[in-house]
């Protein structure tokens, strides 16, 4: 219940106007599956909750929109996120470059969709 009510709060602070994911996630035990399962479960609950879109992203299709190679690895992944949003230092922890990675995916995927349509 506390996940829940902390993501709606971020959501209500941040205003975001689209909730978007990995559609797949590894961890290295069940244990910690199961529990990222169930944050990533609540969070898109509370996405949908607030009426927003909610977009997905394979893992392989978020290293390949960032790294142009779908098997990069993360410290990869952290290098290009920094030097695409040109900043200081590559985002830690991984989890923060793989959070912006996301977002740039996204980001790549509405632009070339836009040009496709328009």
């Amino acid at each position: 219940m506390k996940i829940h009510e902390e993501i709606l709060r971020a959501i209500e602070r941040c205003q975001p106007q689209q909730v978007v994911v990995e559609s797949l996630f590894y961890a290295n035990n069940v244990k910690s599956a199961l529990r990222l399962g169930h944050v990533r479960g609540v969070s898109l609950l509370a996405g949908v909750e607030r009426g927003l879109p909610i977009f997905e992203y394979a893992p392989l299709e978020v290293k390949q929109a960032v790294v142009g190679y779908g098997r990069a690895d993360k410290k990869q992944v952290q290098k290009m996120v920094a030097l695409l949003l040109e900043m200081d230092a590559p985002p830690e922890p991984h989890d923060a470059a793989d959070a912006l990675a996301i977002a740039l995916c996204h980001a790549h995927r509405l632009t070339f969709t836009k040009k496709i349509q328009g």
